[in-house]
């Protein structure tokens, strides 16, 4: 069910595929938050390179590797996506500054594109970069859509390779450039307030208990060890999604990442077993509700 295989995309701005990752969940009610918390990803035990764990009101979810799934002891409390994910790392080697942070520097040219096609995407966002989640089935579909406006490396043996647009599409019929009309889902945001953080990896044997503390015990966590960045910036969590959204709809990050990019707010945005959740600006929340709020009157109407 999981493929090893590593190959890297690469362009301006600068894309790579990282591999193939399962996405699965452990349940479990959580009623001490209201809002997701989100481990970046970080190498674990053996081969694992990549694992991801956020945990929301309802469950947990995790974002793990073939060799990190293969850690994972099987469990009736373990509910796994059928699909087989594949990554795409975004980054910029253009010069030009970027303001906007998040997935709202990629939404017109990489999520809109796909929903287009028909592509259903899972997105997580870090401290440092964006990963989007594509179907390993959709592969082809994504290299034929993206080729289109960006030049796509393969890495084989450690060294990019370019994909020719013709290896990508052949057979591969040219999709309609209009999308399917989405579900408009409901929004909503508590009023927790979130800091978006990174560490140095190097950091972390100094810091595991503290840290295991501060992840998994938020109820003791420690008053004098709150981290933020230099500007001081808190961010505002809205949910999207009043039922579970499954994973075959596509156009769902498009539905919110794009009104957000065009009203120049910037945004993280989480993907969960379940729901989906965007961070914004505090001091952008009214505004980010206004814009999304007004995306679903009109659509709805």
């Amino acid at each position: 069910m999981l493929n090893s295989e590593w190959c890297q995309m690469d362009a301006v701005p600068s894309w790579r595929l990282w591999g193939a990752f399962s996405r699965c969940l452990a349940s479990g009610q959580r009623d001490r938050s209201r809002g997701p918390k989100v481990r970046r990803p970080r190498g674990c035990r053996r081969g694992c390179k990549f694992f991801s764990l956020t945990e929301t009101p309802e469950d947990y979810t995790l974002m793990v590797d073939e060799e990190g799934f293969k850690e994972l002891p099987p469990s009736e409390f373990l509910q796994v996506a059928e699909a087989t994910w594949l990554v795409l790392n975004v980054s910029s080697h253009s010069g030009a500054a970027v303001q906007a942070a998040g997935v709202t520097k990629i939404a017109r040219s990489v999520i809109a594109p796909l929903a287009e096609h028909h592509v259903s995407v899972l997105m997580l966002s870090t401290y440092q970069t964006d990963f989007i989640l594509v179907r390993e089935q959709d592969l082809s579909v994504v290299i034929h859509t993206l080729s289109q406006e960006f030049n796509i490396y393969r890495e084989v043996g450690g060294e990019p390779v370019p994909v020719a647009r013709d290896d990508s599409s052949n057979g591969f019929p040219r999709s309609q450039h209009a999308g399917p009309s989405p579900t408009v889902h409901p929004i909503q945001s508590p009023q927790n307030r979130f800091c978006v953080l990174t560490l140095d990896p190097e950091t972390l044997p100094a810091i595991a208990t503290t840290l295991i503390d501060v992840l998994f015990y938020s109820y003791r966590f420690p008053s004098d060890l709150l981290l933020t960045s230099s500007s001081g910036e808190l961010w505002r969590m809205v949910r999207i999604g009043g039922q579970p959204l499954g994973f075959d709809e596509c156009g769902i990050v498009a539905q919110i990442a794009g009104p957000l990019a065009a009203a120049d707010i910037s945004a993280y945005y989480i993907s969960t077993f379940n729901f989906d959740h965007a961070l914004v600006p505090e001091d952008g929340i009214g505004s980010a509700i206004e814009v999304l709020q007004r995306r679903q009157d009109g659509q709805g109407s």
